[in-house]
């Protein structure tokens, strides 16, 4: 592929100001709506990330000492920044990635949740306090920065994802540095920027760039204290050994099947409306994308397809900047490749094969990285394409014969990260909620993304790790507790009485 002459080059972000890749591996970062070349970035070593680590040793004990509230103003004024330039940053990251434009705006916006979450620190970092623990004996504990945190982010979420762990990292009184994707990694560049001229002291905020080399030294070095990894669920693993191996505390979110149960009392309008959505909204590429849909019963199920089909011949196709479209491309050419196979798959295990994306061509994008809605029928649980995840706008339909059996589809998957059931039924809802081996839940809510001040995380071979991101979970695993047992003396400096009854014991022993 030609790579045009005003190609530019994406730098790293260390100490307060971009700094040119010095690597001799680089990688192409495409338009995904034109499948040309647009930029290079240079791919790291631990050279850089030594630098990085410099400048956050020397930034971090006086952002840890700074008070709280001065903390949050930082967040307050950076958040007021972004939407000052939510346009040209959407644009950005919809060049880089596909999505459209309406779609990187809440990529940017829940990444801006989290920073709201994070600027109400001065609380969320209160400890607790027990007077009276013993004889003249008071207990406290504080929540206290682990020192130097690290983020590796995935292509599909280049602006939410990093924020998620940022924002909440660095309002606890960390460093932290980021690893974002080589395919689109020019928002993380203006975060920082951002962050910069918001008041973010440097050194605080850094982006090194970088592919498995980097990541690598992420997490073989030993100033970094904690590492945060959204991904697949193999590298998910691999980060988790190998963080924790190396003394780290380390969370780990892997892949997803997420599954809508759609029992025979829903609405069906709306939940093909929210199965459109869900399922083929930024291409499928989403952790809570929901690509299985199981409908109960035989009844359910032909009218349900009967919605769904006419429902997706509907949907528009377009270019990221298309204000029309549903979504856009997909982020590479190889993972439209990925995502086809993965449709062939599908066929060749049996599955019908209702509406097909495949050569799907934009009139004047011919070279874009598009696939067309595609929905299978008649999908099994012992078929390949059920159990792994194809990460496109692909949906499968598997039918289950009741509510029993629809509640053991995603109970018994290898991954555990969201579930959504649609009913009209409320004791049916609870009863699945209260049962199915997932992590998070909708009811009539097809991607159930908790808001920022909970929690996100999945079970299984979803996520790895005690902590999930953002919200109360967040601060627990960006901080680490310190607990304070004291006594004072008497006014005449002497421990009160002489005897050996008054001498010192643990509280719990007397």
């Amino acid at each position: 592929m030609t790579v045009e002459a005003e190609t530019r080059n994406i730098p790293h972000f260390i100490g307060g100001r971009a700094v040119t890749a010095t690597a001799s591996r680089t990688s192409d970062v495409f338009d995904p709506n034109s499948g040309q070349v647009q930029a290079r970035v240079g791919l790291g070593t631990a050279s850089e990330l030594q630098q990085a680590v410099d400048a956050a040793q020397a930034a971090q004990p006086a952002w840890a000492a700074v008070n709280p509230q001065r903390r949050a103003r930082v967040m307050f004024e950076f958040k007021r920044l972004v939407e000052r330039d939510m346009d040209e940053l959407a644009h950005l990251l919809a060049s880089e990635h596909g999505k459209v434009v309406a779609d990187a705006k809440g990529d940017i916006q829940r990444g801006l949740d989290v920073v709201e979450f994070a600027c109400g620190i001065p609380h969320l970092l209160k400890g607790e306090y027990t007077q009276g623990a013993g004889p003249g004996i008071d207990v406290y504990s504080m929540r206290q920065p682990i020192g130097i945190g690290a983020g590796i982010t995935p292509f599909n979420f280049p602006a939410m994802i990093p924020l998620w762990m940022s924002a909440v990292a660095m309002a606890c009184g960390n460093a932290f540095i980021l690893k974002p994707s080589e395919r689109d990694p020019s928002v993380p560049i203006r975060l920082a920027e951002l962050f910069m001229e918001a008041g973010l002291p440097a050194g605080i905020f850094q982006v090194v760039q970088g592919d498995k080399e980097m990541v690598d030294a992420i997490l073989d070095h030993p100033a970094i204290s904690a590492v945060s990894f959204v991904g697949s669920s193999d590298i998910a693993h691999y980060v988790y050994r190998r963080g924790v191996d190396n003394g780290k505390r380390v969370q780990a979110m892997g892949g997803a099947k997420n599954h809508g149960i759609v029992m025979p009392d829903a609405d069906l309008d709306q939940a093909v409306a929210d199965l459109c959505g869900a399922a083929f909204g930024s291409a499928g590429e989403r952790c809570m994308a929901l690509p299985v849909v199981v409908p109960v019963g035989q009844e359910t199920a032909e009218r349900l397809k009967a919605k769904l089909v006419p429902a997706m011949e509907a949907l528009r196709v377009g270019v990221s900047t298309d204000a029309e479209a549903h979504y856009g491309p997909v982020v590479t050419a190889q993972h439209k490749a990925r995502i086809e196979q993965w449709i062939q798959t599908g066929v060749d295990e049996g599955a019908e094969l209702v509406v097909d994306g495949r050569g799907f061509s934009l009139q004047g994008h011919e070279d874009g990285f598009f696939v067309g809605p595609t929905l299978f029928d008649h999908v099994t649980p012992d078929m390949s394409a059920y159990r792994e995840e194809i990460f496109g706008p692909v949906l499968q339909m598997v039918r289950a014969d009741s509510f029993e059996d629809a509640l053991a589809l995603p109970s018994k998957h290898q991954y555990g990260n969201g579930v959504a059931i649609f009913t009209r039924n409320g004791h049916a809802a609870r009863e699945f909620a209260a049962r199915v081996n997932v992590g998070m839940v909708g009811i009539n809510v097809p991607i159930p993304v908790p808001v920022a001040y909970h929690s996100f995380g999945g079970w299984k071979r979803s996520g790895f790790g005690d902590h999930n991101q953002h919200g109360e979970e967040g601060v627990r695993f960006w901080t680490k507790v310190k607990t304070v047992t004291q006594r004072w003396p008497n006014a005449s400096g002497a421990a009160s009485g002489s005897s050996l009854s008054d001498a010192f014991m643990i509280p719990t022993m007397k």
